[in-house]
């Protein structure tokens, strides 16, 4: 199972292009999709070989246990491409170690590491054309794994998709964001699957944005479950505090996710000689620093956004806005630091890049 599949994985090429029919120059997030998708499945106890087909609609029987027991997990990753026309990964065996994290979580069989990048690495091959080279653009990659094993029993699949379809994408977030500290909901528990890249994660923070974009917020900052009183994540992003020059984030457990971005941001603030507390941070502490003016940061960390600024907080229907710094802000320098590994615009010192 572990040997190397890239000589077996088959191509079966799209008759037709729709890359003429797109804008690369306006693109949207996660809107457009590239001509070929890879698919694997998992039958009779096993992933059979990867093979790249064209982009398409899926045949699912009705009984298909993804529809009525969501067993689903995804990643969020990005392909780049240098002035030389290079195509780059960042810190792409994460994301396949987080996959296996999510799927063992969600009793998914975990999926081969050779499947996946040598799986990877043969769709961008054959849609190479489709990653954008306008700055601040890249291809977004999609992998994901859900159950199309059938039956209406409450009991894992019998068998597996997985899949990673691509799709050029512009920035994530523009402008400044504004956000509400969540008082009522929760996005995950203790014991449960927050630390996973599970789909109902992320549907079931739909309803309490709904509540907050209603009252004129872009998103939520989700708290503990408990008690309301620790902040732990920024929307679907891992969230950083900045508090006069020291830079806090949340530690990692079973509600908040291991995220790619967040570990890398924390290993660069450190080689940028930023003092960085992986601790709890409670919501009091953060109204006092906006109140004395010692806050000076709000920032999202993730792939589709890198880093996305928050300008304002809400928190007991009182809004406090961020200053806006006139010297350097963390939030861009980490940001550029990133972004310049990605796109293979400065040294890697630790390793991240990887050429696919």
């Amino acid at each position: 199972m572990e040997s190397s599949t890239k000589s077996q994985i088959t191509v079966e090429k799209s008759k037709t292009s729709k890359i003429d029919q797109v804008d690369f120059d306006n693109l949207a997030f996660g809107s457009v999709f590239s001509d070929h998708m890879l698919v694997c499945d998992y039958k009779n106890g096993a992933w059979e070989t990867p093979k790249v087909v064209p982009y398409g609609p899926l045949t699912l029987d009705p009984s298909s246990k993804i529809f009525h027991y969501g067993q689903s997990i995804f990643e969020g990753m990005k392909a780049y491409k240098d002035t030389e026309e290079k195509v780059w990964l960042f810190r792409p065996l994460d994301n396949h170690k987080r996959l296996n994290i999510s799927a063992k979580r969600m009793a998914i069989p975990e999926i081969p590491e050779n499947f996946f990048m040598e799986g990877l690495k043969t769709l961008l091959k054959v849609d190479e054309n489709w990653i954008p080279t306008k700055d601040g653009s890249s291809l977004y990659i999609r992998p994901f794994i859900f159950a199309s094993g059938q039956g209406f029993h409450a009991s894992p699949a019998n068998e597996y998709k997985f899949m990673i379809c691509l799709a050029p994408s512009g920035s994530y977030f523009s402008g400044k964001v504004k956000v509400l500290i969540e008082e009522t909901y929760s996005r995950s528990a203790n014991g449960g699957v927050g630390f996973a890249k599970a789909g109902g994660n992320y549907a079931g923070q739909f309803y309490p944005t709904q509540l907050a974009v209603e009252k004129g917020y872009n998103q939520v900052i989700w708290t503990d479950d408990n008690t309301h009183e620790y902040i732990e994540e920024a929307g679907a992003m891992n969230i950083f505090v900045r508090i006069n020059d020291t830079l806090i984030t949340g530690p990692t457990s079973d509600r908040i996710l291991d995220g790619i971005t967040r570990k890398s941001i924390i290993q660069i603030a450190e080689d940028e000689n930023i003092k960085v507390e992986v601790r709890k941070i409670t919501v009091k502490e953060v109204v006092e620093a906006a109140k004395n003016g010692s806050l000076k940061e709000m920032f999202g960390a993730g792939t589709a956004a890198v880093i996305s600024p928050i300008s304002t907080f809400g928190h007991k229907n009182t809004d406090y806005d961020l200053p806006e710094l006139t010297d350097k802000s963390y939030s861009s320098t980490l940001k550029k630091r990133i972004t310049d590994i990605q796109y293979n615009r400065a040294e890697d010192k630790f390793g991240w890049r990887h050429e696919a």
